[in-house]
């Protein structure tokens, strides 16, 4: 099921969230600018990589970049194709406002980069030695999904359903969209190698943990768990 929209209506303005898919989409546009190898050095200048984060090994000569330590921060702004991007964005304007809505926008950007930084270290801690980078921000979108599975099981998601040559749109509960959605994380992080490349399944699963454990922390007074459905 692909998420498209959800008739969840919100209070507030969604600034933050607006403002992350600034930044992504900026920063991807800078990393496209600097050619096939100044992508590569970007990936491993700016984003995670294991081995160097926890001093196992050293960046090669003449790649500059941030302090490993930085790169929790900065990796989550990195994405590694276009299709990574949209992907990516699309999760977080569907969902992210509603979350921002729960907590404002003070509260929702600190949670963004706390669980963007718990799922980088998921996936980091599980093959430290592992010298592929890590960019994307699936891990923090994660926690901005797990944290609205917890506030609005109930509210309805227009998904399009590929079914071959035909596809169909229909409402479901976001209960069953994220739901799903993380039972197929969490499996394909048991089958997969961690620090191979590819997806980090694992970050996923972390930072969707981290969302659903740091919204109670994070959101504001008032705001209740598990809304009915609403329709604007």
């Amino acid at each position: 099921m692909i998420p498209l929209h959800d008739d969840n209506p919100t209070e507030i303005r969604p600034l933050v969230t607006v403002g992350l898919i600034v930044a992504c989409v900026l920063v991807f546009l800078w990393q496209v600018a600097q050619g096939p190898q100044g992508q590569v050095a970007v990936a491993y200048g700016y984003g995670l990589v294991p081995a160097v984060l926890f001093d196992l090994r050293e960046l090669p000569p003449g790649i500059g970049g941030v302090p490993p330590e930085l790169t929790l921060l900065t990796s989550m702004f990195l994405h590694g194709g276009w299709a990574h991007l949209i992907g990516n964005m699309l999760y977080l304007w569907i969902f992210g406002n509603n979350v921002e809505d729960a907590m404002g926008h003070g509260r929702f950007i600190l949670f963004y980069l706390a669980c963007g930084v718990v799922a980088a270290m998921a996936q980091a801690l599980a093959a430290p030695a592992s010298t592929v980078p890590m960019v994307g921000a699936s891990g923090a979108i994660s926690g901005v999904l797990g944290a609205y599975l917890l506030l609005y099981p109930w509210a309805r998601v227009m998904v399009l359903i590929p079914l071959g040559l035909f596809s169909q749109v229909v409402y479901v509960p976001a209960m069953m969209v994220l739901g799903l959605w993380f039972v197929f994380q969490l499996a394909s992080a048991a089958l997969s190698a961690p620090g191979q490349g590819g997806v980090a399944f694992l970050a996923h699963v972390g930072g969707f943990v981290a969302g659903m454990v740091l919204l109670p922390f994070f959101r504001r007074r008032g705001v209740r768990l598990f809304h009915p459905a609403r329709r604007r």
